[in-house]
């Protein structure tokens, strides 16, 4: 994939020299989780309270609580969509980078080179939905480096990350038969 301009490359992402975007996503719609029908359930009952409580002498108690299920329905939804919007998976020719944050911003970056192992998880519901988890450790620890979570489409991430690491290894090849 070629590089994006600089015009469409995000502030938090900084490409070096010929390095390019390969993969890019957020986490799968289904991430915002179940706050999201909550909030517009709140927001659906709110309306039908407020057409109840509202009479032709002015807004009623009724009508207050009405509104007040509308806004804090309104919220809920807003903030998780805005946390789902905020959060970036990004595999580079070089790098891959995980952004989460609103306010305060986050961004995990490591080298594709360090990479040792990956893993990829689907659940049943993952199988369904079309997403599942793409674990990333590095030489030396046992743990997970970085994980990106609910991926949609996770084979086609998968695929790029094993592609990238596939030409590292070559120009690790070559270097050496070079010298």
């Amino acid at each position: 994939m070629t590089r994006p301009t600089p015009s469409t490359t995000p502030d938090w992402l900084h490409l070096s020299g010929d390095e390019g975007v390969v993969w890019e996503s957020r986490p799968h719609p289904i991430t915002m989780g179940a706050r999201v029908p909550v909030g517009l359930a709140l927001v659906l009952v709110g309306f039908v309270i407020v057409a109840w409580g509202v009479t032709d002498s002015g807004v009623g108690l009724l009508g207050l609580v009405g509104i007040a299920l509308v806004v804090v329905g309104i919220a809920i939804v807003l903030v998780q969509y805005a946390v789902w919007t905020n959060t970036r998976y990004v595999i580079t020719s070089e790098e891959l980078y995980k952004k989460r944050g609103i306010v305060s911003r986050d961004v995990t970056q490591f080298r594709i080179d360090r990479i040792q192992n990956t893993t990829l998880e689907q659940d049943v519901f993952g199988r369904i939905l079309g997403y599942g988890d793409l674990t990333i450790y590095t030489a030396g620890s046992g743990d997970p480096e970085l994980t990106f979570e609910r991926t949609p489409n996770p084979e086609q991430a998968n695929g790029a990350l094993n592609e990238q690491l596939g030409e590292v290894v070559e120009r690790s090849r070559s270097a050496h038969s070079n010298n």
